[in-house]
Formats: structure tokens, sequence, C-alpha cells
């Protein structure tokens, strides 16, 4: 097995296609085919489903895609740090639940290069699917959080999906509404005071576990609630409806304006606050690349860590 075939295996895995493949490459596709037949007889499975439309991945083929993308991921970080460099575009992308902070990171950090010759991708999205995208390697980094009412079931899924949790920071759960809301000037905000504004929650899918939520107290019986997808939506609920979530009370004005404030929560014993653990997650025992570590160090700058 050679790099060299794992790097032609990615390419096709990518386009679907030889003949596409072939091209990206500059390779013959006959050299191409021989490539992945040698491989194929090597691993002792087969890794395409060929047919007149294209190429496809197979059970077996699918799995070892994973194994190459994690151990060429990891020979061109190497690359990346030692070598002299190369022509092909490097891929970076973070999965991240909703936080201005993670953008605000990813931006600053895209900031310090030439983005003709990178791939960048930021991708604010469900807690499941930050896991997904890292542990299949869409992205090499995701920021989450984690608490204790979440703790155990949260690292149990990220024991199953090969990840390894790394704290940042701890925060206090705040009130999150817009300057314009009824409750704006209050030191503290109890769960009582809230009764009568509706609860913004970020959609996590249907059937998922309440353990997956991005805001504390989760599991609460809401009197009104609504659901959003996207930072944007809930911003524009905040002011409509004097909607309110809660939140690590962490606000880049930079990129959300300063129309929103967080207030502290104020907790009773019904309603405990909970100690937010703030962190990224990668996978277990993998190098970061030069763009994970700035990255990384951009996120301490906007936690004012560094």
């Amino acid at each position: 097995m050679t790099l060299t075939q794992l790097h032609y295996l990615l390419v096709i895995a990518e386009t679907n296609s030889l003949n596409k493949a072939a091209e990206l490459l500059y390779v013959s596709q006959p050299s191409l085919t021989n490539a992945i037949k040698e491989l194929e007889k090597e691993l002792g499975i087969t890794l395409f489903y060929r047919s007149g439309r294209g190429v496809t991945l197979t059970n077996d083929g699918t799995e070892f895609l994973l194994h190459a993308k994690q151990l060429y991921g990891q020979y061109e970080n190497i690359l990346e740090k030692y070598g002299k460099g190369g022509s092909y575009k490097k891929k970076f992308g973070v999965s991240t639940q909703h936080y201005s902070f993670a953008v605000k990171a990813f931006v600053d950090m895209a900031r310090q290069f030439d983005m003709s010759k990178y791939e960048f991708a930021i991708r604010e999205t469900k807690t499941a699917s930050v896991l997904s995208d890292v542990s299949t390697m869409k992205s090499e980094i995701g920021v989450l959080y984690l608490c204790d009412f979440n703790r155990k079931s949260m690292k149990k899924l990220l024991s199953s999906a090969g990840l390894e949790f790394h704290h940042l920071i701890d925060c206090q759960a705040y009130v999150y509404i817009w300057k314009g809301h009824p409750l704006a000037k209050e030191k503290s905000i109890c769960f009582e005071q809230l009764r009568d504004y509706p609860c913004l929650s970020f959609e996590q899918g249907d059937n998922s576990s309440f353990y997956l939520a991005e805001e504390i107290l989760s599991t609460n019986e809401y009197s009104r609630m609504i659901k959003a997808n996207d930072r944007a939506t809930m911003l524009n609920l905040m002011v409509g409806l004097n909607g309110y979530t809660l939140c690590s009370g962490i606000i880049c004005e930079e990129l959300n304006g300063d129309d929103y404030l967080a207030v502290p929560f104020e907790d009773d014993e019904r309603n405990q606050n909970s100690v937010m653990e703030i962190g990224y997650v990668v996978r277990k025992n993998s190098i970061l690349s030069r763009i994970g570590e700035l990255y990384v160090e951009e996120l301490k700058k906007c936690l004012n860590l560094i």
C-alpha cells in the first residue's frame, strides 16, 4: 500500500468517476484503474462498484475510506509542517454548535491565508453533525460544550466516535435577549420571570436526545417554545417575539452587532444553573494541521484565554 494509492482512492471517492479523477490527478485512466486493483488485491476487498454511470464505494470501501482519510490527512499535516509544500489546495473545516465566537475565530484564522490556495469550510450545525463531521474527517475540529447534565452521555458518544474533548473555558449560563426586551435592564433573570416569553432552542433533528441540546434546562416543560435552525433566525425571533435562549454569555458584537445582551441566569431549587464547559473535539491521536493549530489559537483569543 502506498500514499499514492491512498491519494487516488480519495480523489475517486470524491468525484465518483475514474475519468474525472484521472484528469485531476494527471494520470491515465488505465494507470489509475491498475493502482486501485492492486490496492484491492493487497487488502483483499473490493473498494468500488463500477458501472456505466461511474463508480461508488462498496461497504468495505466506505469503511476503508475513513482509515485512508485519517492516514493521508496525517501525511498532509506532516508535509505541511516539515515539507516544502505542494500545489494542491489544502482543505480545512470546522463544525460547531451555534457560537458566534467560533465563527469569529474562523474569520480571524482565514484572514491569515491566501484563500485562493485553500478550501475552507465553517459549519454551524446540530450537535450530532458536529460529532459525525469530525469523526468522518469532514471537519478537522468541532466546537461544543459539556455540562453536568449531558457529560456522561456526551463522553460515551465521543468515545464511540473516536473523538477526544479538549477543554477551553467554563461559563455560567446567561439569558440571551435583545436590548429592547422587557427584562433587558434586570441585573439577573430567574426562570419564573421568563414564563411569559418564548424560549428559543436550536433544533437537533427528529427524535434526537435532549442530551444533544445546545441549551441548559433542556428537559424543562416550556409553555412557549420555538425551534430554529440558524443563528440569524434566532436573533430575529428575539427581536420580533421577545424570545430568549440560555447560553454561555459569550457575545461577539463584531458579528452579531450590539443589539443583544446576556443577563446572568439566576437559578433556584428546581432550575439549577449549570457550568458550561466549552471546548473543541478532534479525532483521537490525531496531529493538528498548522491551520488547525492557528484556529485553536484564535479560539483562545476570542475567549480571552491568551
